[in-house]
C-alpha cells in the first residue's frame, strides 16, 4: 500500500482521503465504511450485575446475531426474544422493574439455536429470584408460590383431597404407605391430574390402563407434593428445594424400582434436580415407560377410535428431554390414529405457555401479548386439518380447550391426553367415551 494518507469523516461515514493499493486509486468515496458503533459510551452495570448471578454469566456473550427472536414463541405474540432483552440491559434497564422478566416461558427454544449458548432457562430464573427476594412479584404468581407452601400444590387445595380422583377410577389405586410392600413402579400422579376436573380424566385413564396391564405399582397419595419445578423456573428456588425434599423423603421411606410420571415438569425435576438433593429414581415419563408395552396394549384394543389428530410436543419432554417418538410411537399404535403433524413440530415445537412458571401468569401475560401461546397453538392445530390435538402434559388439556373456545374453534378440535386415547382404544365397542 502507497499514499495512504488522511482521514475525513462524512455524513457517519469514515473515508480515507488518498488510498492507492498496488496501482489502484480507491481515494475518497471509493474506500468509505460506516463509522464505527461505539458502545463504550454505555454503563456497563446492569450487564455486570446480571452477569454476577449464580447462572446469569452468559447473558454477557450474545452477540446481536438475532437468530433467537425468530424461534422465540412469546415474540409470536408480542415483541420480544432474548436478543432484545439483551439489548435492553445494555441500555440500563433494570429488569426487576419490567414485565419482561415474567413473559419467558423458559421453552428452550432460543437455546436450540444460539451460537452462543446464552442460556436463558439459567438467566431468567436468576433474575427472578433477585425479584422475589425484593417481593416483585405478580400477584397471581405470589398465590400460587403460597399455595405450594402451604398446601403442597399451586392449586390451593387440602394435601387430604389428592386422593380424591380415585374413587371415579373403577379400579384399585394401591397406596405405598398403605400396602407396605416393595412395587415395580411408585406412580408420582402431580398436582393438575390429581385436583383439576379436566386433570381427573388421565388419572383414571392410566390407572386403567396400569391395571390392565398387570403393573405392580402404588402411588404415594397425602405424601405426595408438587414436583416444584415450576416454582424454581419462577425464582423461588427455595421452595423447589422445601417440596423435593418433602418427596425425597416420602419416596426413600418405600421400595421401588421405576418412578412413572405424568407431568415433562415433573420428569424434568427428577431426573436433573432431585438427585442433587438426595432423590436419585429411575424416572420415565410414562408415554417412555408404555413403549415396551405396545404389544401387550394392542392385544387389549377393542375399538378403533377413528381421529385425525395432530401431536403437541411438551418443551420438557421434547426440547429439554430429547424424548420425541415414545409419544407418537403410542399414537401410531392406537386403533383409528392418523397423525399428521403441524408445521411446528419435535425440536421446532411451539410452547403451551405454561412453562417456567407461565401456568401461573395468563394475567400478566394477557396484558403484554396479543393473545396466549395456547391459543396460537390451537390456531396451528385447526389449520393442519386435524380433528382432535393429542397431548401428554396434565397442563395442556384444559390449557388448550379453553384456547378452542376463546378462537372460536368450539366443536372443531377436541383435545385428549395420550393416555385417555389409549383407554378409549381399550374399551368395548360402543362403550368407549367419545
Amino acid at each position: 500500500m502507497s499514499g495512504d494518507r488522511g482521514l475525513s469523516k462524512v455524513d457517519g461515514f469514515v473515508q480515507r482521503d488518498e488510498v492507492v493499493i498496488d496501482g489502484v486509486d480507491i481515494s475518497g468515496h471509493w474506500n468509505r465504511m460506516l463509522q464505527p458503533r461505539e458502545l463504550t459510551d454505555y454503563s456497563t452495570d446492569t450487564m455486570d450485575w446480571v452477569r454476577a448471578l449464580e447462572g446469569g454469566d452468559s447473558l454477557g456473550w450474545c452477540y446481536q446475531c438475532a437468530k433467537c427472536v425468530p424461534v422465540c414463541p412469546v415474540e409470536a405474540v408480542g415483541d420480544y426474544g432474548p436478543r432484545k432483552i439483551v439489548r435492553k440491559v445494555q441500555l440500563g434497564n433494570d429488569l426487576m422493574d419490567d414485565p419482561d422478566l415474567w413473559l419467558c416461558t423458559t421453552c428452550a427454544a432460543c437455546l436450540r439455536v444460539c451460537p452462543k449458548v446464552v442460556d436463558m432457562i439459567q438467566i431468567m430464573p436468576a433474575i427472578r429470584e433477585q425479584a422475589v427476594l425484593e417481593g416483585k412479584v405478580p400477584a397471581e404468581l405470589a398465590t400460587a408460590f403460597e399455595n405450594m407452601q402451604r398446601q403442597g400444590n399451586p392449586l390451593g387445595d387440602s394435601a387430604r383431597k389428592r386422593i380424591n380422583w380415585i374413587k371415579g377410577a373403577d379400579v384399585e389405586v394401591p397406596i405405598i404407605g398403605k400396602i407396605q410392600r416393595p412395587v415395580d413402579v411408585l406412580w408420582y400422579v402431580s398436582d393438575y391430574t390429581s385436583y383439576h376436573p379436566r386433570g381427573h380424566d388421565a388419572a383414571h385413564a392410566m390407572a386403567r390402563v396400569l391395571t390392565a396391564l398387570g403393573v405392580d405399582f402404588a402411588i404415594l397419595g397425602v405424601e405426595e407434593r408438587s414436583d416444584g419445578d415450576s416454582a424454581r423456573l419462577a425464582g423461588e428456588p427455595g421452595l423447589f428445594e422445601m417440596l423435593a425434599e418433602k418427596n425425597i423423603e416420602a419416596m426413600n421411606k418405600y421400595e421401588f424400582d421405576r418412578l412413572v410420571v405424568m407431568d415433562p415438569h415433573a420428569y424434568n425435576a427428577f431426573k436433573h434436580h432431585y438427585p442433587a438433593l438426595g432423590g436419585d429414581y429411575n424416572v420415565m415419563h410414562y408415554t417412555q415407560f408404555l413403549v415396551p408395552y405396545l404389544d401387550q396394549l394392542k392385544a387389549l384394543f377393542q375399538t378403533s377410535v377413528d381421529l385425525n389428530l395432530t401431536f403437541h410436543d411438551p418443551c420438557y419432554l421434547g426440547r429439554h428431554n430429547g424424548e420425541y417418538e415414545a409419544p407418537r410411537k403410542l399414537l401410531e399404535a392406537i386403533p383409528g390414529v392418523s397423525l399428521r403433524e403441524m408445521p411446528h413440530y419435535k425440536a421446532t415445537g411451539f410452547c403451551c405457555g405454561g412453562g417456567g412458571g407461565g401456568m401461573w401468569l395468563d394475567g400478566l401475560v394477557a396484558e403484554h401479548t396479543s393473545e396466549r401461546l395456547s391459543e396460537r397453538r390451537v390456531r396451528e392445530a385447526v389449520d393442519s386439518g386435524a380433528e382432535a390435538l393429542a397431548v401428554c402434559c396434565p397442563y395442556e388439556p384444559s390449557r388448550f380447550e379453553d384456547a378452542v373456545k376463546s378462537t372460536g374453534n368450539d366443536g372443531k378440535l377436541d383435545v385428549a391426553d395420550i393416555i385417555e386415547l389409549i383407554d378409549r382404544a381399550m374399551q368395548p365397542a360402543g362403550e368407549a367415551a367419545a
